[in-house]
């Protein structure tokens, strides 16, 4: 699969657009602001960051082909700047940071305190953090099978995504951190099957399943086909936060 074209859909969908402009609103960028993007992935919202006037953008990722691409994107754009790096170490001075987002990030990240941790280290006194996190382990989708679909999700969080119900802890980890939370918890829903097959991995993930000995071939193809065959839904949790550093 192609991690680049997979992130520039996902970020298309209506339910995206919406909760990312909930976040940049949330966020109130101002002008001699410098905004972090924690995970920036290709630089699907960098330059939304930058269209607000901010005087710095800073992209920052972890994967390589992700940066090259980001600074791509980006290359006419002098106040913003990408880097390669871990959300876990900064390569950011102490109280540098007066915005700062993290978008999709935490599940790729085995000891998300740290992220929590480091993001309170960069961020001025007076910043702000907006935080987006799904949690792997609400995907839920009808019609078909419900044992099939708790295999499925089951194997998922247990073995693809590396933290896959973080998102529910969100706001514990901030708090530990040092920051005050503002929650919010929407349930995106996807009608149709073709786009929750792409951006959920219902079919690849169950196909691992099957390779891996947790899920039997007949159940799973049983269950992608009755998913497929008509009316769909799917949902999940996501979980959105705007934090502020409390007292040091």
């Amino acid at each position: 699969m192609d991690a680049i074209a997979y992130m520039d859909r996902a970020a298309a969908l209506d339910d995206a657009r919406a909760y990312k402009l909930r976040l940049l609103d949330a966020l109130d960028v101002r002008r001699r602001h410098t905004v972090l993007d924690v995970g920036c992935g290709p630089g699907t919202d960098l330059l939304d960051l930058a269209a607000t006037g901010a005087e710095w953008v800073i992209g920052i990722d972890a994967d390589p082909l992700m940066v090259a691409e980001a600074r791509h994107r980006t290359e006419e754009y002098p106040a913003v700047a990408v880097h390669l790096g871990d959300a876990r170490s900064l390569p950011v001075s102490d109280a540098m940071v007066d915005r700062a987002r993290v978008d999709r990030v935490l599940h790729y990240v085995p000891d998300p305190e740290n992220v929590f941790a480091e993001l309170r280290r960069v961020l001025k006194d007076d910043g702000v953090v907006v935080v987006a996190q799904p949690d792997w382990d609400t995907i839920t989708v009808d019609p078909g099978d419900v044992r099939t679909n708790r295999a499925v999700r089951e194997f998922v969080c247990d073995h693809v995504v590396t933290n896959a119900t973080v998102g529910r802890r969100v706001a514990r980890l901030a708090e530990d951190a040092g920051f005050t939370v503002d929650l919010r918890i929407t349930t995106p829903v996807l009608r149709d099957f073709a786009t929750a097959d792409d951006i959920l991995g219902l079919g690849r993930n169950a196909e691992r399943a099957v390779r891996a000995g947790q899920l039997d071939a007949d159940e799973a193809a049983e269950w992608l086909r009755t998913l497929a065959a008509g009316r769909f839904l799917a949902t999940f949790m996501l979980f959105t936060a705007v934090l502020r550093p409390g007292s040091r």
